[in-house]
């Protein structure tokens, strides 16, 4: 049975909805186990919560916690008995361990990812690859949204066949189409960085490239992957993320403002929940980070325990799935190598 190493102590929540949504996911499939780490005493009070299968989880105690204020670098180095540090250890020197869930510090989880789980052959720089739900009902991968601030054309090319590779494997789509996050659609548009990139993108035979995308394109389901750099990538995320709780609060303003409006929002409540769903990314649970040697997805900071349970999933059904395998052929079958980045 495949493990699943969760830390526990991780994200504005822990471990209270990091516990129960891990536990919730336990619920849904009988193939896998947790592993919690973090300190013992407090992951056992909220485990006593709940009646799951005892013989699938258990707890790594740690004596340490990684803040979002740590720096991230000196935090992995230092920090040896953190949750994260020796979740991420778990990862990389068990073989029965599948997948690593955390919804702590993202610098933390990447540089650990990086330094201690290690790229795959030829990867230049791994990337954080997010689902965002569109309006055709599917899921559009946005890569990447935060983990690599600059980056080179190269980097945008490995990054489109690394999330292509995700499109195939865990949402069945046969030929990806690949968009490049610009400031306008027209081939000529983009400073260099852009403009190199679009060049590379469409001599790359594996990457079936649609051309430039604007971020008001991502959730219109044109196309199925949009590369990015990290900055300009967590730009148009956290605009998604603030765009849905924006129109949240607007619907929940406008229909209190009165009886009438009160009765009318029973007659579009159906209409309403359509549009928050949607709205809400992170019912698709947490980001891949693309181009380690295992698993590891990091989950929103603020994730409640619906989000958590997914994120778990996630990180079972890439295993089950062998995502990182379907990775490293699609870089060896490209002919990718780590002198194109140098």
């Amino acid at each position: 049975m495949i493990k699943i190493v969760v830390d526990a102590m991780g994200g504005d929540n822990a471990p209270s909805e990091i516990v129960k949504g891990a536990v919730k996911a336990l619920e849904s499939r009988k193939d896998f186990s947790l592993v919690f780490t973090g300190d013992e005493d407090i992951v056992g009070r909220e485990l006593v919560k709940y009646s799951y299968d005892a013989s699938r989880v258990e707890i790594v105690h740690c004596t340490q916690v990684i803040t979002n204020d740590d720096d991230p670098a000196k935090s992995v180095l230092f920090k040896k008995d953190s949750s994260i540090v020796v979740g991420l250890k778990l990862l990389r020197d068990d073989a029965g361990v599948g997948g690593f869930v955390s919804a702590g510090s993202t610098g933390a989880v990447l540089t650990g990812a990086y330094l201690i789980v290690k790229c795959l052959p030829g990867v230049i720089r791994p990337a954080l690859c997010p689902a965002i739900p569109n309006v055709n009902g599917g899921t559009t991968l946005l890569c990447d949204c935060g983990a690599n601030p600059e980056c080179t054309p190269e980097n945008l090319v490995q990054f489109a066949l690394m999330a292509s590779a995700y499109a195939k494997t865990a949402f069945g789509v046969a030929e990806p189409r690949v968009g490049l996050l610009n400031n306008g659609a027209e081939a000529h548009k983009g400073d260099a960085l852009r403009k190199r990139s679009y060049e590379l993108l469409g001599e790359t035979p594996a990457i079936r490239f649609a051309g430039n995308v604007e971020g008001r394109d991502i959730m219109y389901g044109d196309v199925d992957v949009v590369v990015s750099d990290g900055f300009s990538g967590n730009v148009a995320l956290k605009a998604m993320e603030g765009t849905g709780k924006t129109v949240s609060a607007v619907l929940k303003r406008e229909f209190s403002r009165s009886l009438g409006s009160k009765i009318g929002y029973l007659f579009a409540k159906k209409q309403i929940g359509a549009i928050k769903e949607l709205l809400d990314y992170s019912r698709l649970g947490g980001s891949l980070f693309l181009g380690v040697n295992k698993p590891v997805i990091k989950s929103h900071g603020i994730s409640k325990a619906k989000t958590v349970a997914v994120a778990v999933l996630q990180a079972v059904e890439a295993h089950e799935r062998g995502l990182v395998e379907n990775l490293a052929k699609a870089l060896a079958g490209s002919g990718f190598s780590e002198k194109q980045g140098a």
